[in-house]
């Protein structure tokens, strides 16, 4: 294993699988009822490892299982959070990273740059550090546009590409529209109305909805703005091209953000090996409104590029 240190090891305290919201451990005080497993289960603890990172150093969260590892990079106003009921659904045994981008979350006062060149060097320099042999990345929105540029790099290891209603390597708007975005997290107001207009097809339950607003909004100025003034008009069609290995785009039939004309214009031509699923009644939050569906979806990536995984 390269540069970590092991922080602590503790039960992952969640909703039961046949509930699709997210973990208590980050809802608890908020409302929502506790229906806790605190039995022994794959997948049931999560090692917090701290990496060092240009600048500082980057927390991690690690579940152990099986060989091959999924590597979790957030949206635009998203964090580690984003994927924990993701996680929680996965097969037995399945090994996943997830963490906050820098400038974001707990990461939030670790210095920039914070353009997508940077977040794809954190990626990989976090798999070097955990020492993976074997392992997806799994990217959402901006996070996939960053997973993009890391794949285009062909590091070791790498076996799959899963692309979750991700930024197109050909941008999709222009510069002034794009600047349009850098209100979208301003506030609480602002950040409810781009979850219930924006960003979702169906009403999220209270406390996911705080969630979402709260990790929104935990953030620096400068990451937060990165994004819509550069990273989502950063054209990587040239990179993308480089792509190698096999690559699934999980997209939202009702997504607004990314809608599907974009992704089969802006993004499959320029992707090699690149197969587009449409998830139907989801919008860009797909990992929050059907997560069971994504841990499916990301199972069967899993079975097939690595056989038992």
């Amino acid at each position: 294993m390269g540069d970590v240190s092991v922080l602590s090891v503790r039960p992952t305290v969640r909703f039961s699988p046949d509930d699709d919201r997210y973990s208590p451990r980050h809802l608890t005080g908020r409302g929502l009822p506790l229906i806790l497993r605190r039995e022994p289960e794959p997948m049931s603890e999560a090692i917090k490892i701290e990496v060092n990172v240009r600048g500082g150093k980057l927390a991690v969260w690690e579940r152990e299982g099986a060989k091959t590892m999924l590597v979790f990079l957030h949206f635009w106003g998203g964090s580690h959070r984003t994927f924990d009921q993701v996680i929680a659904r996965l097969g037995d045994g399945r090994r996943a990273v997830s963490y906050d981008h820098r400038g974001w979350g707990a990461a939030r006062e670790l210095r920039g740059p914070y353009g997508i060149e940077e977040l794809a060097d954190d990626a990989l320099t976090i798999v070097a550090a955990l020492g993976l042999e074997r392992y997806v990345l799994v990217g959402h929105s901006m996070g996939g546009k960053a997973a993009q540029l890391a794949a285009s790099r062909r590091p070791e290891g790498l076996a799959a590409l899963a692309l979750i209603a991700p930024a197109p390597p050909r941008p999709a708007l222009d510069a002034e529209t794009a600047a349009g975005f850098a209100q979208a997290l301003d506030s609480r107001d602002a950040v409810g109305a781009s979850i219930e207009h924006l960003l979702t097809e169906h009403h999220l339950p209270r406390g996911v909805r705080e969630v979402v607003i709260e990790d929104g909004l935990n953030s620096n100025r400068d990451a937060q703005l990165a994004w819509p003034l550069d990273g989502m008009t950063t054209d990587i069609t040239a990179a993308a091209g480089a792509i190698d290995v096999p690559v699934v785009v999980l997209a939202g039939r009702q997504d607004k953000v990314e809608p599907l004309e974009s992704l089969e214009s802006n993004l499959l031509p320029f992707i090699p090996h690149a197969r587009m699923t449409v998830l139907e009644g989801t919008g860009h939050l797909s990992p929050i409104e059907m997560p069971r569906q994504m841990a499916r979806e990301l199972d069967s990536l899993i079975y097939r590029v690595n056989g038992r995984g």
